[in-house]
């Protein structure tokens, strides 16, 4: 199979390279909290023949225990320094811990966890703070950065020149997003300070509160549409491949050479 590049839906993203499956933050279900999806549910295949997960946070869109009980098998969960004790106490096995800078290899596979700017408690206010990442994949022939939910921060200057698809979150559940949070607008300046070959949007067109679902139901579509004109004035010269919750590009058509 090529490699390819699955947008699940919210964050997460089935990464299918080199032999490798990793999903990043599952949420595979139809609903959590007040929180509803919008668009069919996941392919089941998505949740088969896991070998690594890597999560970025412990926010309840990101962490999921359900769906990591779901999946097939017992794939390696990587979690933030800090965060392994609550997937513990919910019986989800197979959990390591991971700091900014460590690094792990899943056969020709390099996972690097990177820093990311966000509130690292399970509740706003409420829980443990550990600190929260994001993860550069690399392997033969693409590195992709998944960023998780992060706002802009200094170092992302040091992703500049390392990174060929940058998968950034633009959006939300709701009308707004706030501090600790890429939006269209700040995430196009991510993709100009890092520079990647492709933008993959994330965190969007996917899960909508119930009170918004029904008032603005075309929320659903406008994040991406804002993104688009928004790197046409930030980062023009880097590819925006927007996909629908259930896509995939297959990164075996893109060409990344330095």
């Amino acid at each position: 199979m090529a490699d390819r590049l699955t947008f699940v839906g919210h964050a997460t993203v089935l990464m299918d390279v080199a032999g490798v499956r990793i999903l990043t933050d599952p949420v595979l279900r139809n609903q959590f909290l007040w929180i509803r999806r919008q668009v069919p549910p996941p392919d089941p295949e998505h949740g088969e023949r896991i070998d690594g997960v890597l999560i970025s946070h412990q926010h309840a869109d990101h962490l999921d225990f359900r769906s990591l009980r779901s999946l097939e098998g017992e794939p390696t969960v990587w979690v933030p320094k800090g965060a392994a004790g609550l997937l513990g106490r919910r019986r989800v096995p197979a959990v390591r811990e991971l700091e900014v800078g460590d690094t792990v290899r899943l056969g020709e596979v390099e996972v690097a966890a990177t820093y990311a700017e966000h509130n690292g408690r399970r509740w706003k206010v409420v829980g443990r703070r550990v600190q929260p990442l994001g993860y550069l994949v690399s392997a033969p022939g693409v590195s992709m950065y998944f960023a998780g939910d992060t706002d802009l921060f200094d170092e992302m200057e040091e992703l500049r020149g390392r990174v060929d698809v940058a998968i950034l979150p633009i959006g939300g559940w709701g009308p707004t997003v706030g501090a600790g949070h890429l939006d269209p607008e700040r995430a196009a300046r991510a993709a100009a300070i890092i520079q990647p070959r492709v933008v993959v949007p994330i965190h969007w067109g996917t899960y909508l509160r119930g009170d918004v679902s029904r008032r603005t139901p075309e929320l659903l579509h406008v994040y991406p549409r804002r993104l688009a004109e928004q790197m046409a004035k930030h980062a023009p010269g880097v590819d925006l491949r927007v996909l629908d919750p259930g896509e995939s590009l297959e990164l075996s058509r893109l060409e990344f050479e330095r």
